[in-house]
């Protein structure tokens, strides 16, 4: 007992050392930077219009349409309920689409993204998270992390297949989105990204909307609230955020969220993860590299599978170099996102528009690379904390059960 302590202690004191070579690491993969820039010219053109738009209270004229336009809303909306099935379906999906249209930066970010929510999700039937949690605690974060992730694919994914049909047909198509509920705030950002193929704009745009769609439907939903975010989260690691690199994901990329519960915050996060990813071309490339090489399956075995299995029992292929010290211990159980939840229906979502004032626009401002983006230490320091919990809770609770 005592020489497994004394093991542990140790990997933690290795994890809190090796965080200090991560600024090397972090200036290697930021250099050279590419400049991001939101142009006043089209936030002054898009605010003037957000303007006339703000006080009519709706997002349309129409709700009925006919003809080839009713039908391509139909179509759609089918597709993207049959690809709201899961977290596995929702992420390709996010790919397909960026793959396609490059343009489309928010695709890849949102793949990414729900890369991570698929990872959580699973460690929620891990190898540590059981062990600390009762089984309603487990499921109410599955059931909010699912939410969040099937809400913003709800409201994403038809905006993304609108601009594809735009494209394929050469004709703008993007005043249809109010049939799909879309708030009434992204209108004129797809109408300048139609005229001018400008990124930037759009994809803050769109972190912006997404977010204060979560937090109109989650954050605010007093069960949420209460029992999860004022609690659970920040305990659990869940708000952290990595970028695979490379084929066989040699380093991470990522950053970690502070307060979920803050739409400032998330907005600014979520800001973080677009610059790191798109005004670096190292950790762009190296994700991209990633995505198209490992199929998403919720196991964190896809990018360290010398760390984690997705079996019970499972093995770890043969470990080299800095990995090779894990080979004493035995892998940690990441289960496939199949295997470890069903599939549950999103249900019913409240109406309404979010958007009631210009406030929203204050998040337009410069966007800025971290300093520090080499996030793999500490992604594995996340980790052996979580061991020590769970290690913590056996030796003085030994009788208490998850």
């Amino acid at each position: 007992m005592a020489n497994g302590w004394l093991t542990m202690v140790r990997k933690l004191a290795e994890g809190f050392a090796a965080k200090a070579s991560c600024w090397r690491r972090s200036a290697m993969l930021t250099a050279p930077k590419e400049r991001l820039t939101i142009r006043k010219e089209s936030i002054a053109w898009i605010t003037e219009v957000l303007k006339q738009e703000q006080y009519r209270g709706k997002r349309g004229e129409s709700t009925t349409l006919f003809g080839e336009e009713g039908e391509l809303v139909r179509r759609i909306a089918r597709e993207t309920e049959a690809l709201n099935r899961n977290n596995l379906t929702r992420t390709q999906a996010y790919a397909d689409l960026y793959f396609a249209y490059p343009e489309l930066h928010w695709a890849l970010l949102a793949h990414l993204v729900s890369r991570n929510g698929g990872w959580n999700m699973t460690d929620l039937k891990g190898e540590w998270l059981p062990r600390l949690l009762p089984e309603e605690d487990i499921a109410a974060l599955f059931r909010m992390l699912e939410s969040c992730n099937a809400l913003i694919f709800k409201d994403a994914y038809p905006q993304l297949r609108l601009y594809a049909e735009s494209r394929r047909t050469g004709r703008g198509l993007l005043a249809l989105l109010p049939a799909f509920d879309v708030s009434s705030f992204m209108a004129p950002f797809w109408e300048r990204f139609w005229i001018d193929r400008d990124p930037v704009p759009l994809m803050v745009a769109l972190i912006v909307n997404e977010q204060n769609v979560i937090q109109q439907r989650v954050v605010r939903d007093p069960t949420y609230r209460a029992g999860i975010l004022q609690s659970r989260l920040p305990l659990l690691q869940l708000n952290q955020i990595v970028f695979p690199l490379g084929e066989k994901a040699d380093r991470l990329a990522g950053r970690i969220l502070e307060r979920f519960d803050s739409l400032d915050e998330r907005i600014s996060f979520g800001k973080c993860l677009y610059a790191m990813l798109f005004s670096c071309p190292r950790i762009r490339d190296g994700a991209e590299a990633f995505v198209r090489a490992v199929p998403h399956t919720g196991s964190r075995a896809d990018y360290w599978p010398h760390v984690f299995t997705a079996q019970k029992n499972g093995t770890r292929p043969e470990a080299q170099g800095r990995d090779a010290v894990l080979s004493m211990e035995p892998p940690w159980l990441s289960p496939r996102l199949d295997e470890a939840w069903e599939d549950q229906p999103l249900g019913a979502v409240s109406e309404g528009d979010w958007f009631q004032s210009l406030s929203a626009l204050q998040a337009f401002g410069r966007l800025r690379c971290p300093l520090i983006v080499d996030i793999t230490e500490e992604h594995m320091l996340g980790q052996r904390k979580l061991q020590a919990a769970a290690a913590a809770k056996a030796a003085l609770l030994p009788e208490s059960g998850p």
